[in-house]
């Protein structure tokens, strides 16, 4: 990589878009684990299902990444409050929200060039480095994969199917990794 702003902006955009996905694909194979019933369950009467957690990221998501260099990013026909509530839904019509918000998020990084980086959007009135909107958003989406991994590994219980290094196997995922010529591979789990 050379040293040029251009170059060093190009490399943050296409790390941003390598955690985005992998924040998805983390929730996606969570989400795949649990069955319509435990997709809507809550643990206690303040806590989110995993339904309501996907049905709040697609709004935002939508909501922050369309139309992202030219209007706010809270928009004014987002109701964020109707995120938490699910009303005649089905696991189907929330997995679409979810992968429509995913693809807003998706194809609107794609389309930003290096000289965007330095841009100031506006986000709830406030203003922002391109950079610093996208920090925003994989800090709040991290938080919320997070969220739907740990309901989904809570409620499958010993029937969770691990989507990192299983508990007990690290020496022999490092052993494997030894061995291969590039070493630890990058996006491999920490």
């Amino acid at each position: 990589m050379n040293d040029s702003p251009g170059s060093l902006a190009e490399h943050y955009l296409q790390d941003a878009l390598r955690v985005f996905r992998g924040q998805k694909k983390l929730a996606d194979g969570a989400i795949a684990q649990v069955s319509d019933e435990e997709f809507f369950r809550t643990i206690d009467a303040e806590s989110n299902s995993i339904a309501l957690i996907m049905k709040h990221m697609a709004g935002n998501m939508r909501s922050r990444w369309t139309d992202f260099l030219t209007t706010d990013g809270e928009k004014p026909d987002r109701h964020r409050d109707t995120e938490f509530l699910v009303e005649g839904e089905d696991r189907a019509a929330i997995e679409e929200r979810w992968e429509s918000g995913w693809r807003t998020l998706f194809d609107t990084l794609e389309s930003l060039k290096p000289e965007d980086a330095a841009r100031h959007v506006t986000i709830r009135g406030e203003s922002h480095t391109v950079v610093e909107a996208v920090n925003r958003q994989l800090s709040h989406y991290g938080q919320h994969t997070g969220q739907i991994v740990f309901l989904a590994k809570h409620l499958k219980s010993s029937e969770w199917k691990t989507l990192s290094i299983a508990r007990g196997h690290s020496e022999d995922f490092n052993k494997s990794q030894e061995s291969s010529t590039s070493g630890y591979a990058k996006g491999q789990p920490q």
